[in-house]
């Protein structure tokens, strides 16, 4: 295991497992880009299903990775950034969902918490996707 997955184990208080070592190493690799539950089935063959489950379900619990909404069927994971802990995150950020390629990348500068509501509404998620078509697609 690298030095960075141990450190962010560490950090945000997670046993050092293989799993959540080879995990944690996909959405290192991924950046900002979001990874649906099968990708990572198809990239960890041998791994478990109840065991690559308890470990998005430690990482999100813990403030190490959020879900991401977008057009798609399926629920994605992106990796959070250092401000976000078990007891708050902070991923009030837009997504951008491709069109074409079918990837979706958090986009961390434009923000969804400056978004009023009416007085008496109570906002506990927010999730701004913008459709299109990715830099790499639009060629």
């Amino acid at each position: 295991m690298n030095q960075t997955i141990v450190e962010l184990l560490q950090r945000h208080e997670l046993r050092k497992t293989a799993m959540r070592g080879e995990v944690l190493k996909i959405f290192l690799e991924a950046g900002k880009q979001a990874i649906t539950h099968p990708e990572l089935e198809r990239r960890l063959p041998d791994a478990d299903r109840i065991t690559l489950y308890r470990t998005l379900k430690a990482f999100e619990d813990k403030g190490l990775i959020h879900q991401v909404v977008d057009s798609g069927n399926a629920t994605k994971y992106a990796l959070c950034n250092d401000a976000c802990t078990e007891h708050k995150h902070h991923d009030e950020h837009a997504h951008f969902h491709c069109n074409d390629c079918g990837k979706t990348i958090c986009l961390d500068s434009i923000t969804t918490s400056t978004i009023q509501v009416p007085r008496g509404f109570k906002v506990q998620q927010t999730h701004l996707v913008l459709e299109g078509t990715c830099n790499n697609c639009d060629t």
